[in-house]
């Protein structure tokens, strides 16, 4: 793996980690954290550029749907809490 390839997918694992550890529920967490892990120790010994690309464009796809959904858990407990107001 080139030495750029090798630093965007520590850089992109790192903000997968990072943000999922943002999750309000244990559960998500916790399942967040242990999948991001295994994906890519899974993947950690590919070696073809093509693949690798392939890889790195699903975990930014994946990337994106943890930050959405760790906003959209953010704004229901807002809502929650207002209500309770």
């Amino acid at each position: 793996m080139a030495a750029s390839s090798r630093a965007q997918v520590l850089d992109l694992y790192r903000a997968m980690l990072r943000e999922s550890k943002h999750f309000s529920a244990y559960n998500y967490r916790t399942y967040a954290v242990r999948r991001i892990r295994d994906a890519f120790r899974e993947n950690k010994n590919v070696k073809d550029p093509v693949e690798i690309q392939t890889l790195v464009n699903k975990a930014k796809r994946d990337l994106e749907i943890i930050r959405r959904q760790v906003r959209m858990t953010r704004i229901n407990c807002d809502m929650e809490f207002r209500e309770e107001i």
